[in-house]
């Protein structure tokens, strides 16, 4: 596929179901509920990233049990992903990750990646293209970025991001301090006060390339068995 400005969206469907049981189960987790409107999560992800002016169709990792109601899901969305890749068992995101960088590199060797969970809410969807826009700049030039998110209460359910030096050449962009696990309470109370702690979002932004040397050096044995698999 010849090279362009649009961005290959690679949406995450795996998941448990253990976070909201029992509405939320194995066999049905909360990306495939209707949580927070008319759409199922994961449609509303998916329609999230559908301009054909700005992104290529998603690439859906989802469970092997999942794989119908994740096809019939979409289509009742009018959403045609590129393609559906089925995981026999969750691995957490790095090996899913990696197929889908290994699949799109060889496509378009400049291909930058908009990683996306399946379960999210996003009410500022201006807000959200903007910041998909200063992170594909910051993508192009070479960096792996993830979105943080202003913390509005000291939350010690969510990982935490430490805010480093903002970088010059790039808008809105800032390099990244240090990555926190869950805190406890006085901790998360600590990092609001800081001001410069921002909850993970879980959302990247990652130019395949640069993510599969990057895995590739920190983690060979994830790049060996993901390139059996994709």
């Amino acid at each position: 596929m010849p090279n362009d400005s649009k961005l290959y969206p690679v949406i995450l469907s795996g998941g448990s179901g253990s976070r909201l049981w029992p509405l939320s189960r194995a066999h049905y987790p909360k990306q495939l509920l209707p949580l927070s409107g008319e759409n199922t999560m994961l449609q509303d992800t998916a329609l999230r990233v559908s301009d054909p002016a700005r992104y290529h169709a998603p690439l859906i990792i989802a469970n092997n049990e999942h794989r119908f109601i994740v096809a019939e899901q979409l289509q009742q969305a009018d959403v045609s992903p590129r393609a559906i890749v089925l995981e026999p068992l969750g691995r957490n995101t790095a090996p899913a990750v990696t197929v889908a960088a290994l699949m799109l590199q060889r496509e378009d060797p400049d291909a930058i990646m908009v990683l996306l969970p399946s379960d999210h809410v996003v009410g500022d969807l201006r807000a959200f293209s903007s910041a998909v826009d200063s992170a594909a700049a910051a993508a192009r030039a070479g960096k792996l970025v993830t979105f943080g998110i202003t913390p509005r209460h000291p939350e010690t359910g969510y990982g935490y991001i430490k805010q480093g030096e903002g970088l010059e050449t790039l808008n809105g962009a800032f390099s990244v301090a240090g990555f926190v696990e869950k805190p406890d309470l006085p901790t998360a109370q600590s990092y609001l006060s800081a001001g410069n702690y921002l909850w993970n979002s879980g959302m990247f932004v990652l130019p395949a390339q640069v993510y599969l040397d990057e895995i590739g050096r920190l983690a060979p044995d994830i790049l060996k068995q993901s390139r059996s698999g994709a």
